[in-house]
């Protein structure tokens, strides 16, 4: 099996750990366990009574069954037999596809969006079709190009909502005719649904509560804040849940006792990060819309309250050759563009600290004035 390298997380990899401003990211700040608790100190002892009692063995496989309680209550209808754990919404997205995918199947995914959900499918043997996006229509896809690319035999519709990298939120009513034509064919639809509109949760729809055969990955990587333990899940209808428990014993075994119980208080007190994460991310993007007001060489589709943005460069050089002298002269880190196959554009991930953002953003618009 042949794939292609992981753009982003390739580029990350190698550049990450040697800036001094990284806004790059499209987590919300990273909180530490101390924050989380910091307001519960009866709930923090507690749970080092919990903990230090708890057995290190493997714990639940699928996740405890207080963890797919919480994770239920996030959806209309779902059951927690429904509800798998994984290892980030990484690991649900490749279990989903893994799962699914055979050699000579239709898949369309949107694009560009997060790579694992076009070139994992290529690496399975399926013949892909890109639905795009576009940067003129606020980074929508056009529902008439989907009913072009749809086929009898399509097998799966992949999305990313909102998109990784330009933030982007499809709603209820674009998704409905989406679900329209997958119906249609009988295709199943992935959504990786990591980031949340902070601004209104309730405008979030997730595709199990729209179609019998949608499939939602999620994690608490992005809006959640905690990347670090690396819990995710896989959410679909109780026949494909049961085919995913066959493969996914092929592709770990459980998410560790310690992460599991981490998990369920953070989703237990989601409404507290969220508070938290809510004034993160709305006083930041004013932050970066009066940057980008003031900032000629520089223009931006905002998003929706989610923890990713795109911004257009205007420079005479490639992004990523401009992203790469950026760090090394100014410590500052985006993604350049290409590794979205977004060439002119960076991912800023805006939802750092704010001291960190406004520092960023200066250096950078320091730096863009030798263009000038």
């Amino acid at each position: 099996m042949k794939i292609a390298e992981f753009g982003v997380e390739s580029w990350l990899n190698e550049w990450e750990k040697s800036a001094k401003y990284d806004i790059s990211q499209s987590t919300i700040s990273s909180m530490t366990i101390n924050e989380l608790f910091a307001d519960n100190n009866d709930d923090y002892q507690t749970f080092l009574k919990d903990l230090g009692q708890s057995k290190m063995n493997y714990g639940w496989i699928e996740g405890s069954p207080k963890f797919k309680e919480q994770v239920c209550e996030l959806y209309d209808n779902v059951q927690p037999t429904q509800v798998l754990q994984t290892n980030g919404a990484t690991g649900a997205n490749y279990l989903a596809l893994y799962s699914l995918i055979e050699p000579g199947d239709h898949v369309i995914s949107e694009y560009p969006s997060y790579q694992q959900l076009y070139d994992i499918p290529k690496s399975l043997g399926a013949k892909i079709d890109f639905w795009n996006i576009n940067e003129a229509d606020n980074w929508y896809p056009n529902i008439n190009e989907l009913k072009q690319l749809i086929r009898p035999n399509t097998k799966l519709i992949c999305l990313n909502n909102a998109n990784n990298p330009t933030g982007t939120l499809l709603d209820h009513e674009f998704l409905q005719k989406v679900v329209e034509i997958a119906r249609s064919v009988g295709a199943y639809v992935l959504v990786d649904e990591v980031y949340l509109p902070l601004d209104d949760t309730d405008s979030f729809t997730s595709i199990v509560d729209l179609y019998e055969k949608g499939i939602s990955t999620n994690s608490l990587s992005k809006s959640y804040s905690f990347p670090g333990i690396r819990i995710g899940w896989v959410v679909a209808n109780e026949e494909l849940s049961d085919n995913f428990r066959k493969y996914r014993d092929y592709t770990m075994i459980c998410g560790g006792v310690f992460n599991d119980l981490l998990a369920t208080y953070i989703l237990q007190h989601r409404n507290q990060v969220w508070n938290r994460n809510r004034k993160i991310v709305l006083n930041n993007l004013q932050i970066l819309k009066k940057w980008v007001d003031q900032e000629p060489r520089v223009s931006c589709v905002f998003p929706q309250a989610v923890s990713t943005s795109c911004i257009k460069l205007d420079i005479p050089i490639s992004t990523e050759e401009f992203c790469l002298r950026l760090l090394k002269q100014t410590g500052v880190l985006l993604v350049p563009g290409e590794r979205f196959d977004l060439p002119g554009h960076a991912r800023l991930g805006y939802c750092t600290d704010e001291d960190t953002l406004k520092i960023g953003l200066a250096k950078l618009s320091e730096f863009l004035r030798q263009y000038d």
